[in-house]
């Protein structure tokens, strides 16, 4: 089993449930949402960090208003004893401060923390939607110099995620990166976020007629155990998975962090 950690969206309740489902110590970070906005997954996360758990927050650039918002979620982050943030750019149309990327936000972070906190940064297995493959790779170059490790968003084929690592390696990007992985849900829910973040290329691969793809689907249901094994498998795995668990934590893989 590769290291394992689980991603949360902060809704009421979610807490308790983590709580109940997941030992202390486990790292679980925490989704920054456009129409929930920073407040919210500092809350969670700070929650997280005083039961015991490695509470990483999600920061988004757009959705940061102001370097004073930014400065005083630095002094949460050293007051709760969370060491580690998830740097995203964000999806809102116009950013609502003086951060428009991640990379200036990460910047600013730095400054602000004196380099104690440790960043995560996005990969693009597959692309993203908005922007150009060219973008991404630029992007990864300039902030592997303040970053930890990549997390890719989610991904359904253990040769797309090589080929990505691989292609990371010879551009000269370095970092560890951690596969994200989808829990298991619902295929028609899994279908509707797969069109919407763009990873339908990989998406097809388990609907293909392989053993591996066929384990993959279980009835109605999207199962990740198998494609977190065989990603295990590959010629230079990742460090680790990061799972989307869409806070359903009642699922194998969460099981297995669980122990």
């Amino acid at each position: 089993m590769l290291p394992t950690r689980l991603e949360i969206i902060p809704t009421d309740g979610i807490v308790a449930a983590v709580r109940a489902q997941v030992p202390a110590g486990a790292t679980v970070t925490v989704t920054c949402l456009p129409h929930h906005g920073v407040e919210r997954t500092m809350d969670t996360a700070q929650m997280l960090a005083g039961h015991g758990f490695n509470a990483v927050p999600h920061l988004a650039a757009r959705s940061i208003e102001s370097r004073e918002q930014l400065a005083s979620i630095v002094r949460a982050c050293t007051t709760s004893g969370i060491t580690e943030v998830f740097v995203i750019g964000g999806d809102k149309a116009q950013p609502a401060g003086p951060f428009a990327s991640g990379e200036s936000l990460m910047r600013e972070i730095a400054e602000l923390s004196a380099n104690t906190l440790t960043m995560g940064v996005a990969g693009y297995p597959e692309g993203h939607p908005a922007i150009s493959d060219n973008q991404l790779l630029e992007s990864l170059q300039a902030k592997q110099e303040l970053a930890s490790h990549i997390v890719t968003q989610m991904c359904f084929s253990p040769a797309v995620i090589g080929d990505y690592m691989d292609t990371l390696r010879t551009e000269g990007v370095g970092l560890p990166v951690l596969a994200g992985v989808a829990g298991n849900v619902p295929r028609t829910k899994l279908l509707l976020l797969a069109a919407k973040i763009g990873v339908g290329s990989s998406l097809k691969f388990i609907s293909g007629k392989g053993a591996l793809s066929r384990s993959l689907l279980i009835g109605s249901r999207y199962q990740s155990g198998e494609l977190i094994r065989a990603l295990t498998s590959l010629p230079h795995p990742p460090a680790g998975v990061h799972l989307y668990t869409f806070n359903n934590l009642d699922s194998e893989p969460v099981a297995e962090v669980a122990g």
